[in-house]
C-alpha cells in the first residue's frame, strides 16, 4: 500500500502548527470567560490561617475566593497506581490544604476574577499566618531515625517491598569470585513541557465541560468527576485540544481540574487557569529521584553470577497518581539485557517535604537501566576488562529466548550482542584509540560509553478504535489514545492505509473527547501503537471485510472477488469499480455496515532493546562536555514510519542527554525552598547540545503483538543516559582516574573532580 505500514509518510499534522494555527488550551477564550490563580505555599512544612477574606473579595473584579474550607467536601486526589499485596497507607492528598502545607507549592487558595491581573492582585493580598514545622529534604536522609515526619501519624517510610529469591541471591554471592558495588543518585527531574497545563471549566446547570492539555480525556474525567466530585461520570465532558508535551506528567489529574469545575458551577461563568512557567516547577509532579545500589557478583571468568539491588525512591510530600508503581516497573528491569541468574531488589520509598513524584518519560525503566549499564561499566573497569568484552560476556544470547528473568520478565525476543556489534560498527569502534590521541593534542580528553539497553512497554489498555466511512470517501477514526505530539494522525493514518489504501489526507483521527469517543486508556507506556494500532488495524481490517460485501452486492459479484485499491473497491482483474464515496451512499449502507469497532488489551508487554553509544571530548580547563558522536542501534520490532520513529528517538535523546549533563532540581535543605524554579536556574538542552545523531533499527519481529512492534516513545530517554555519563568517566578516567561522577555531569562538577584528582595527584 502507497501509503501503509512501513512507509516515510511526513507528518500532516505539523503544517497548522507550525504555522502557529494550533489550538492549545491557552488559546482556548469562551465568551466571558474569567480568570484564576492559585495561592501557593511559600513554606517546605507549615501549619497557617487565612485571616477574614472580606477585604479581598471586596477588590475590584474578584468574584470567587475558594479555600481549604469551601472544598472540604470534596474526595482528595486518589492514588490508584499501588502495589498488590504491599500495605500502603496512602495519605489524605486535598484539593487544598485545609490548615498544613507540606511542600513550596502546596495549593491553598483558588481566586477567580474578571482578569487575570486582578486574580493576582487578590491572591497576594490575602493575608496568612504561617507557622513553620521541621521539615526534610532528600529521601535518605527522610529514613533517618529522628529526622521531621512529613505526616504526624506515619513514619516518612512510605512502604517498602522487595522482589526476587534473596536466598539464591545470597548464595550466588557466597561462592563469587569477585564483587562489585556501585551506587549512583539518579536526580530529581522537572518535565519541562512546550505548553503548561491549564483547564478551562464550564458548567450548563447539568454537566461540567472540562478543557484541558492531558494524555488520556478519561482518566481525567474518571477521576476528577467519579472520585473528586463524586458525581455519575456522565455528569463531566473532558476535550482535550492540541497538546504539547506530556512525558508522562499530564496523564494524571490535578486540583486545578477540580478547583476550575466548582468555580464554574459557583459562578455559573467559565473559568480560566492557565500555570506560568514557575507555577509548573512548583505543581507538576516532578520525576526520578532515586538512589540506589547495585552489587553484581562474578565467577572467576567474569560471569555475572547474581545482582542485589537497594533503592531509596522519593514520593515528595503525596503519593501521586502512580508515584508507588514507577520504582515498581524499574525493579522488574533490573537485569537489564544480561543473563543473570539470580537478583534481589529492596525498595523503599520515603515522605519529604517536596513536590510529588510521578511518572516521567520511561517511568521506572530509566532509572533501571542507568543502574545497571553504570554498575557493568564500574565492573569492567574493577576487573580491567573492556566495557563491551564485559557485555559481550554476559548479554543473553538469541538461544535463550524467550528468557524468564529472576525478576519475572519473560523477554520474547531480541539480538542484544548483535545490536551492539553494529552500533560499534557505525562509531568506529576500532578506531576510537587514533580520536583520542588527536584529542589529546588538542588539549581534551576523549571518551567513549555505551549502554545495551533493555525496557518493557506497551501493553497499557484496552483501547477501542471505531473506524467509520464517511460520505465523502473518506474516513474517521475515534479513539482514546492522546496525542502530546508523537503524530497520531499520521500513524493511525497510515495503518488505515494498509487496509483501506487511503491517502492520509482522507483519515480524519478524533482522540480527546469523552462524549464522542466511549473509553480510552490514554497514551502511556509507548502503548498507543502496539495497543491502540492493533485497535486500528483491527477495525480496518473488519471495515474493509464489510465494504467488500457491501460493493460485492452493488456489482453483483462475490464477496471473495473483491479488492480494495485507491479508495475504491473493484472486482479484481476487471475495471469494474465503486468509489468510496458512492458506496458510502448506496442505499444499503447502514449505519452498521460503514463502521467497524474492535479493541485490544494484552498483558504481554513489548521489549524494545538496544545499544547506544556516546563518544564524547570534555576540556580540562572548563569541565565543558561536547559530544562529537552519538549512534544508536535499536530493535523496535517493526517499523510503522521512520520518520515519525526518528523524531521519537532523537527527542527521547535530547531528553536522556538534558538529564546526563545538566538537568537538575535542587532544594535548599536548611529552607525546603526549590531553588531551581525557573529557566533561570534549572539548564535545559538546546539544539547545539544535540549531535547529528546516527539512528538504525536492527528489528526482530516481537512474539507478543499481532503487529509484531515494540514500543518506541520512551527509548530514546531511556538508553542515553548511562550512555553519556559512561563515556564522561571513561574519559575522566583516562586522564585523571576519575571512576565516578553523579548527574548532572555539569562543567562545574567536572571541572571540581578534575582538581581535586590534580591535587591528589601532585600530593
Amino acid at each position: 500500500m502507497k501509503f501503509g505500514f512501513g512507509q516515510a509518510l511526513t507528518r500532516k499534522e505539523d503544517d497548522p502548527l507550525v504555522r502557529g494555527a494550533g489550538c492549545y488550551v491557552a488559546d482556548v477564550a469562551p465568551q466571558g470567560a474569567l480568570h484564576a490563580v492559585v495561592l501557593r505555599s511559600p513554606q517546605a512544612h507549615a501549619r497557617f490561617t487565612i485571616a477574614d477574606l472580606g477585604r479581598v473579595k471586596a477588590m475590584k473584579g474578584v468574584r470567587l475566593v475558594l479555600t481549604g474550607a469551601d472544598t472540604a467536601e470534596l474526595g482528595p486526589l486518589p492514588t490508584p497506581g499501588v502495589l498488590e499485596g504491599v500495605d500502603i497507607k496512602v495519605p489524605h492528598y486535598p484539593i487544598l490544604a485545609l490548615d498544613v502545607v507540606r511542600h513550596v507549592g502546596d495549593a491553598v487558595a483558588f481566586v477567580v476574577a474578571d482578569t487575570l491581573e486582578q486574580a493576582k492582585d487578590a491572591a497576594e493580598a490575602i493575608a496568612i499566618d504561617w507557622q513553620p514545622l521541621p521539615h526534610v529534604i532528600g529521601a535518605v536522609e527522610a529514613l533517618k531515625p529522628g529526622t521531621a515526619q512529613v505526616w504526624p501519624d506515619r513514619p516518612n517510610l512510605a512502604f517498602e517491598t522487595a522482589l526476587g529469591d534473596a536466598a539464591a541471591t545470597k548464595a550466588a554471592f557466597a561462592k563469587a569470585a569477585r564483587t562489585v558495588t556501585t551506587t549512583i543518585v539518579n536526580q530529581r527531574l522537572v518535565t519541562n513541557y512546550m505548553d503548561t497545563r491549564g483547564v478551562i471549566a464550564e458548567y450548563d446547570g447539568e454537566r461540567y465541560t472540562l478543557t484541558l492539555g492531558s494524555q488520556g480525556s478519561h482518566i481525567i474525567r474518571d477521576i476528577i468527576c467519579g472520585d473528586v466530585l463524586k458525581l455519575p461520570l456522565d455528569k463531566m465532558r473532558v476535550i482535550t485540544p492540541d497538546v504539547g508535551g506530556g512525558f508522562g506528567t499530564k496523564l494524571f489529574p490535578y486540583r486545578e481540574y477540580a478547583l476550575a469545575a466548582v468555580a464554574a458551577e459557583k459562578l455559573r461563568k467559565p473559568v480560566k487557569w492557565v500555570a506560568d512557567r514557575m507555577e509548573h516547577f512548583l505543581g507538576d509532579s516532578h520525576g526520578r529521584d532515586n538512589i540506589s545500589t547495585a552489587t553484581l557478583a562474578l565467577d572467576d571468568k567474569g560471569k555475572f553470577l547474581a545482582l542485589d539491588i537497594d533503592i531509596v525512591a522519593d514520593m515528595g510530600a503525596y503519593l501521586s497518581c502512580y508515584a508507588p508503581y514507577i520504582p515498581w516497573l524499574g525493579m522488574g528491569m533490573a537485569t537489564g539485557s544480561y543473563d543473570i541468574p539470580a537478583c534481589h531488589v529492596r525498595l523503599r520509598a520515603a515522605y519529604t517535604n517536596t513536590v510529588p513524584v510521578d511518572a516521567y518519560r520511561g517511568a521506572g525503566r530509566p532509572e533501571a537501566s542507568y543502574l545497571i549499564e553504570r554498575a557493568v561499566d564500574n565492573t569492567a573497569r574493577e576487573l580491567g576488562m573492556t566495557q563491551d568484552a564485559l557485555r559481550r560476556k554476559n548479554l543473553i544470547k538469541p538461544s535463550a529466548l524467550p528468557y524468564a528473568t529472576p525478576t519475572g520478565k519473560v523477554y520474547d525476543s531480541g539480538e542484544f550482542a548483535a545490536t551492539m556489534v553494529r552500533a560499534q560498527e557505525l562509531i568506529d569502534w576500532k578506531g576510537f584509540g587514533k580520536r583520542v590521541t588527536a584529542a589529546k593534542r588538542a588539549g581534551k580528553l576523549r571518551g567513549i560509553g555505551m549502554a545495551t539497553y533493555i525496557e518493557a512497554c506497551g501493553a497499557n489498555g484496552p483501547e477501542t478504535a471505531h473506524v467509520t466511512l464517511d460520505r465523502d470517501g473518506g474516513v474517521t477514526v475515534l479513539i482514546g489514545s492522546q496525542s502530546t505530539g508523537q503524530g497520531h494522525q499520521t500513524s493511525y493514518a497510515q495503518l488505515v492505509a494498509e487496509r483501506l489504501d487511503l491517502p492520509p489526507d482522507m483519515v480524519r483521527v478524533i482522540q480527546g473527547d469523552t462524549d464522542k469517543i466511549a473509553t480510552g486508556a490514554g497514551t502511556g507506556g509507548s502503548s498507543s501503537i502496539p495497543v491502540g494500532g492493533v485497535s486500528v488495524d483491527r477495525a480496518s481490517k473488519t471495515l474493509a471485510d464489510q465494504l467488500k460485501e457491501l460493493a460485492a452486492d452493488a456489482l453483483e459479484a462475490a464477496a471473495g472477488d473483491m479488492e480494495i485499491a485507491d479508495g475504491a473497491v473493484r472486482v479484481a482483474g476487471t475495471d469494474r469499480a465503486i468509489s468510496f464515496a458512492d458506496l458510502a451512499n448506496h442505499p444499503k449502507a447502514t449505519p452498521e455496515k460503514l463502521t467497524a469497532a474492535k479493541d485490544f488489551a494484552t498483558d504481554l508487554p513489548t521489549f524494545p532493546n538496544g545499544c547506544h553509544i556516546a563518544e564524547i571530548d570534555i576540556d580540562p580547563e572548563t569541565g565543558a562536555t561536547e559530544i562529537v558522536k552519538y549512534v544508536v542501534v535499536d530493535d523496535f520490532g517493526a517499523t510503522l514510519n521512520p520518520l515519525l520513529l526518528a523524531g521519537q528517538v532523537h527527542g527521547g535523546l535530547v531528553q536522556g542527554i538534558g538529564q546526563a549533563l545538566m538537568e537538575d532540581t535542587v532544594y535548599d535543605e536548611k529552607s525546603g525552598q526549590l531553588l531551581s524554579a525557573s529557566f533561570m536556574d534549572y539548564a535545559m538542552p538546546h539544539a547545539k547540545d544535540a549531535p547529528a545523531f546516527v539512528f538504525e533499527t536492527r528489528n526482530t519481529p516481537c512474539k507478543n503483538n499481532p503487529l509484531g512492534v515494540k514500543g518506541a516513545g520512551e527509548a530514546g530517554a531511556i538508553g542515553s543516559c548511562p550512555a553519556v555519563i559512561n563515556a564522561v568517566i571513561d574519559a575522566l578516567d583516562r586522564g585523571y582516574g576519575i571512576r565516578h561522577i553523579d548527574m548532572p555531569a555539569t562543567p562545574g562538577k567536572i571541572w571540581s573532580a578534575i582538581a581535586a584528582a590534580s591535587k591528589s595527584r601532585a600530593a
